[in-house]
């Protein structure tokens, strides 16, 4: 089976990005187990706590990201220098999910077959 990278690059609510990947991440599911998802530049901000996105009359999609356990998706990767960029922590994160270097990163995206990026 083919594995699928799907990759975050963009900040929540500011185009529909984020939540058309989290879709095609929930959809894909259906019919391939082998997913990964990674955060990378502004894509770690998809991932923080506390976030208002009724304050700016967005739609609050970033809750649907806790959906990716019911999925059985559990390979997610951030970026540390993009959250160290921000001057986020891991600790910042609403979800577990690796921290890698960009060179591990380029690593494991080299090896997925399909690369999907948003």
């Amino acid at each position: 089976m083919k594995s699928i990278a799907f990759v975050f690059t963009t900040s929540p609510h500011t185009t529909a990005a984020g939540r058309e990947a989290l879709d095609a991440v929930l959809a894909t599911s259906a019919y391939s187990e082998n997913l990964s998802l990674f955060f990378i530049g502004d894509g770690v901000s998809q991932l923080l706590k506390h976030q208002q996105p009724q304050s700016i009359l967005s739609r609050d999609y970033i809750s649907a990201f806790r959906l990716l356990d019911l999925y059985e998706i559990e390979d997610l990767f951030v970026c540390d220098a993009s959250l160290n960029d921000f001057g986020f922590s891991a600790d910042d994160l609403f979800l577990d999910a690796q921290l890698l270097s960009g060179t591990e990163i380029a690593q494991k995206l080299a090896a997925c077959d399909v690369v999907l990026r948003f």
